[in-house]
């Protein structure tokens, strides 16, 4: 597990860097908020523990910007400011954990396992994979048998809803509702269209086809 410490003060920061390691955990640390803000959008971590009075730019604007790029890993708030509206502040931030200085390492140690433990528990999957089929939910990359393919927005809905519902038939009905999002027309050959198309770029070209018809119903991948 890798955690994100940025805090600006050396004594805390060494100490804290430390306890880290000792505890078996890799860590990038940042010493103040600027760089750290940075790190954060530009490294992978699982858990992030942040000061709020750093220079540059301060822990509460660090931990609005880190949510507002949709970064969801747990963050720790540790901070010498104690107030009522200084922690409710951290929180509203998008903090998860506010613990004041001086802070005992053994409770740190334990929030830490705890937050990590409720992320793991709670935390989406990033990539679908049916056979030799996979898309990466982050990126919207799609691969298939090791060759990338390459849809419009609409058909990789279309694929990342038939791969969601993996072995579950779905109809036109809950294709119209789901990736289009408005009312069914019994009249509309949108879904079928978009079906051929999507068939011809993932099945067409590879020994096994995924997305069946299952007549009178819909369609399911498999």
């Amino acid at each position: 597990m890798k955690i994100l410490v940025i805090e600006d003060d050396k004594k805390t920061a060494d100490f804290l860097l430390k306890a880290l390691k000792e505890s078996g955990y890799t860590t990038i640390y940042a010493s103040e908020g600027r760089t750290g803000l940075m790190t954060a959008k530009t490294e992978t971590f699982d858990l992030a523990i942040i000061d709020l009075m750093l220079p540059l730019v301060d822990g509460f604007t660090v931990i609005e910007n880190i949510r507002r790029a949709q970064i969801q890993v747990p963050i720790i708030i540790l901070s010498a400011k104690n107030s009522l509206e200084d922690k409710v502040r951290g929180l509203h931030s998008g903090g998860d954990l506010y613990l004041e200085k001086p802070f005992s390492v053994t409770e740190l140690l334990a929030n830490i396992q705890a937050q990590l433990r409720r992320s793991t528990m709670n935390a989406e999957p990033t990539t679908l994979t049916v056979a030799d089929l996979t898309i990466n939910l982050l990126t919207r990359k799609v691969v298939r048998n090791g060759e990338k393919i390459d849809l419009p927005p609409r058909e990789y809905d279309l694929l990342e809803y038939l791969m969601r519902n993996s072995g579950r038939v779905v109809t036109k009905t809950m294709i119209m509702e789901h990736v289009w999002e408005y009312n069914f027309d019994p009249q509309t050959n949108v879904v079928e269209t978009r079906i051929y198309k999507l068939r011809e770029k993932v099945d067409k070209p590879f020994d096994r086809d995924l997305i069946h018809t299952v007549r009178g119903i819909g369609y399911v991948l498999e």
